[in-house]
């Protein structure tokens, strides 16, 4: 596990190529990339709404500058992903694809990925958060200073050119959880990993082989996506980690009970847990949640703007149309149902809190549902949705663009991240940190 005074192989910036792997010529490269902008052109509602147009229109340019060369699937990924980040919009990205099956089938010839799960901060420095696979390590939290000879912040810059999403920030917190699949789709598959770790009075260096193994995922069982806990006899905990679940009914039934207990048991506060919920449906949590929570009318959205695409069209609306309105839909609230909860109810948000549970925040804090809780905001408020999928004609690679944007249901623009009402740390090695600390300033009436 730990080697002194190795031999450290520096690798290259990018992965090399695999000898016989197919390359695309430019023609070929330079029709997806048309098709590319043809897309988004055909299905995004207004890029202004995220993008900065000039850094836009340069980055096309770059883009399409790189793709007049011969180039495999990956490094045409790498030249087209470098929109991602000025797209800045997680809903909005050119995509890895299914990488999982890709990742499995890495896994059974035998190879493996980047050996820990990792925590990137603000900085670009990259700290041990766990094995890889969410095992405990007596290394966590240390700083990593070098990765195969390559300092981890240059690293770090080179991912995050590729990363998707809102700000710098949220960036940063999305690839904290995906840096197996960045690296390895940025720098390839060593069987060894020779990391510099920082410790107190110098550095330390340790070997590690790739681990065989994906991380560990919050949301894989229903058990582990939804949770629900008694912080003590008065304060409950309902963590929930997706708003899409295949079996809805399987998550309404879950919810049903839940607030059945917290009836029974007289709960004075609930804290819903939504830090690593990424979205999903909302219908989930309006009739999961709000129907035992609401005590007035609410709506998710005052205002959209949309585009109109194929299968979306209507008497009124044509395809190509691009249509500003309100929002009419109102939902009422079910003040005579038996479970309805009146107590107060906190709602935690965090890192990778993303597009519907965004949406549920939105409604909770705009409606006064709920008090928002967690650090400063690192994703819009005001969200995008109805992405669509497409593969480019010839790589395949997907592009991911969403149709719609909406205001949260106050209408008001600013401010324009996400920001709690009650605004506490969210310890990234302690995952269960602040829900302690909140539940304290519960108790003490704060």
């Amino acid at each position: 596990m730990l080697l002194l005074g190795l031999s450290f192989q520096v690798v290259p910036s990018v992965a090399q190529v695999p000898q016989g792997e197919i390359k695309f010529t430019p023609a070929q490269l330079q029709e997806d990339f048309a098709f590319l902008k043809k897309s988004i052109g055909r299905v995004h509602p207004d890029l202004s709404y995220s993008a900065d147009m000039g850094k836009l229109d340069q980055a096309y340019k770059t883009a399409e500058q790189e793709l007049q060369k011969p180039l495999t699937r990956n490094q045409a990924w790498r030249a087209l992903a470098s929109l991602n980040p000025v797209f800045s919009d997680a809903h909005m990205q050119v995509s890895m694809g299914d990488i999982e099956q890709e990742a499995a089938a890495h896994l059974k010839a035998g190879g493996g990925f980047f050996p820990f799960e990792v925590h990137v901060d603000g900085k670009g420095d990259v700290f041990i958060r766990a094995e890889m696979g969410g095992a405990a390590t007596p290394l966590v939290s240390r700083r990593i200073e070098t990765i195969n000879g390559v300092p981890a912040r240059t690293v770090t810059k080179t991912l995050l050119a590729l990363m998707y999403g809102d700000t710098p920030a949220f960036r940063t917190n999305l690839l904290s959880g995906r840096w197996w699949r960045f690296y390895w789709r940025t720098y390839g598959a060593p069987a060894h990993f020779d990391l510099t770790l920082a410790k107190a009075g110098g550095r330390e260096r340790i070997r590690r082989s790739a681990a065989p193994r994906l991380p560990f995922q919050t949301d894989n069982t229903f058990e582990k996506a939804y949770q629900f806990d008694m912080l003590s006899d008065k304060v409950a905990l309902l963590s929930i980690d997706s708003f899409q679940w295949p079996d809805k009914n399987l998550f309404y039934a879950f919810t049903e009970k839940v607030f059945t207990q917290l009836r029974d048991a007289k709960v004075g506060a609930l804290v819903i847990d939504i830090r690593n919920n990424g979205g999903g449906d909302d219908d989930m949590w309006k009739q999961g949640l709000l129907r035992y929570i609401a005590n007035k009318p609410y709506q998710h959205t005052s205002a959209y703007r949309k585009m109109v695409i194929e299968g979306r069209s209507s008497a009124t609306e044509k395809v190509g149309d691009i249509i500003s309105g309100r929002m009419e839909t109102w939902h009422q609230p079910e003040p005579d149902n038996p479970l309805h909860f009146s107590g107060k109810i906190y709602v935690v948000v965090g890192r990778t809190t993303y597009s519907s549970s965004i949406l549920f925040s939105n409604t909770m804090q705009d409606f006064k549902f709920a008090t928002i809780v967690g650090e400063d905001g690192y994703a819009r408020a005001r969200q995008s949705g109805g992405i669509q999928y497409m593969l480019l004609p010839n790589t395949k690679i997907e592009l991911i663009v969403p149709r719609f944007i909406l205001d949260r249901p106050s209408g008001a623009p600013a401010p324009e991240l996400i920001r709690p009402d009650l605004v506490m740390a969210d310890d990234p090695f302690k995952r269960r940190a602040i829900i302690d600390a909140l539940h304290a300033r519960i108790l003490q009436g704060n």
